[in-house]
């Protein structure tokens, strides 16, 4: 018995020796990172801006590849499967949390097949009108709504994504029927907003940005809890209807099992990056707010938002494109 005691003991001095080393010798070589999103995306540009400061201050290169497609699950699976050295890692958005309840099977589990690092950055979405919308505020579409149920539609990027649940959160608190349109991407449901095929639509912050500067959409809410840092002058969701509050957000994962000091030390050197003037003033042009928590709080964000959207992604029969 001692000596089984003994070997234990070794061996898990061992693993802690490797572990250690593996942090402080990483990295030794390019690292990859999986964007499951097509290039020019929110989640695509924070990841390229940060890798750009982050590879240089490693000495290695990141190369970023992005993996498209059925709302990250393809370069989810890819990680989850990946050696967890801390080469291979993924940005994912907050529809990670949420993928769970959209598809009836997924090839991983949302929380044991993954390594959080970092949430790095949120940015509310935008309830967008046409700037010669009869609408002008949030009460005006709630009384239309109540007037005639099920009538109003507002465009979003897809089902389950942040812009389709930001519907769905409306209509639950503020008990209004509004008729979701589905759309492959934001930029499909501004064009149709646009051409007045629908009335209003709720896109992310980085989409809504070069709309609202042009001066085509006005914008009537934004949909965190308070009012975003770059629409100032733009009333939050919840000063209209108390309690709501979601967003959209990216965070770095890697896969489950990787050794906590490296953990530590890849969140670390991306929110000194994210910190940086220069990667600050970038996200802020694009309306992004910069977070860069630790490990410990991206895990507790992930849980949140798995079991706040659980019933009303059910209860609106939500099912994945």
């Amino acid at each position: 018995m001692a000596g089984w005691i003994w070997r234990t003991a070794i061996g898990l001095a061992a693993i802690i020796a490797a572990g250690v080393a593996s942090a402080q010798t990483f990295p030794a070589k390019a690292v990859h990172i999986f964007v499951p999103y097509p290039p020019g995306g929110g989640v695509d540009v924070l990841t390229r801006t940060l890798a750009d400061v982050v590879s240089k201050n490693w000495g290695q290169s990141i190369v970023v590849e992005n993996r498209p497609g059925a709302g990250g699950v393809i370069a989810s699976q890819a990680i989850a499967t990946a050696a967890p050295d801390g080469y291979t890692l993924i940005m994912v958005a907050s529809g990670h949390a949420t993928n769970p309840f959209l598809y009836p099977k997924l090839p991983y589990d949302t929380f044991t097949d993954f390594s959080p690092i970092s949430l790095l950055a949120s940015s509310p979405n935008v309830l967008l009108v046409r700037s010669d919308s009869p609408f002008k505020t949030v009460a005006d579409i709630i009384t239309a709504a109540k007037t005639r149920p099920g009538v109003l539609s507002y465009g979003h990027a897809g089902n389950g994504t942040s812009t389709h649940l930001a519907g769905a959160l409306l209509n639950s608190l503020a008990r209004i029927d509004l008729n979701a349109i589905p759309y492959k991407g934001g930029a499909p449901a501004i064009n149709d907003l646009l051409g007045g095929q629908i009335p209003m639509s709720f896109n992310n912050g980085p989409e809504s940005v070069g709309q609202l500067q042009a001066g085509t959409v006005r914008a009537l809410a934004v949909t965190t809890a308070t009012r975003a840092p770059f629409l100032p002058n733009v009333p939050s969701m919840s000063e209209t209807v108390p309690d709501y509050d979601t967003e959209v957000w990216w965070g770095l994962l890697g896969p489950g099992g990787m050794p906590a000091d490296l953990v530590t030390k890849i969140s670390g050197d991306f929110v000194t990056a994210l910190n940086t003037d220069a990667v600050k003033e970038r996200l802020g042009k694009l309306g992004a707010i910069p977070i860069g928590s630790a490990p410990a709080a991206f895990v507790a964000k992930i849980r949140a938002d798995y079991d706040k959207w659980e019933p009303i992604i059910k209860a609106a029969g939500m099912k994945a494109e």
